[in-house]
């Protein structure tokens, strides 16, 4: 649970957003294959989060991005907090619109 609202918590702390997952995922990686999956999926979702937000913040530039950016970072906030709720309750939980980068 705390792999998925890291990434929360360093959003709203001013960025890098992938890095609380990362630590997670490096701390317990031996420790739990739950932890370390769960923490995987977090970290794969909050880089493809994060390229997102820096897409969509560039498209500002044409007038695209005023609508894009709150998107992007609403629908962070709510899958993390699904992702934390269903790793809360021992559910594996897999992002949808993500690519997974760290397998």
């Amino acid at each position: 649970m705390l792999a998925h609202l890291s990434g929360l918590i360093a959003m709203l702390l001013g960025g890098l957003s992938f890095l609380g997952p990362l630590i997670v995922w490096l701390v317990k990686k031996d420790q739990s294959p739950f932890v370390a999956d769960q923490a995987k999926e977090a970290l794969n979702f909050q880089i493809a989060a994060t390229i997102a937000i820096y897409i969509s913040a560039f498209s500002v530039l044409i007038c695209v991005g005023v609508i894009l950016v709150p998107v992007v970072v609403i629908g962070a906030i709510v899958y993390s907090i699904i992702g934390a709720i269903e790793a809360n309750k021992g559910v594996t939980y897999r992002y949808p619109y993500t690519f997974r980068v760290i397998s």
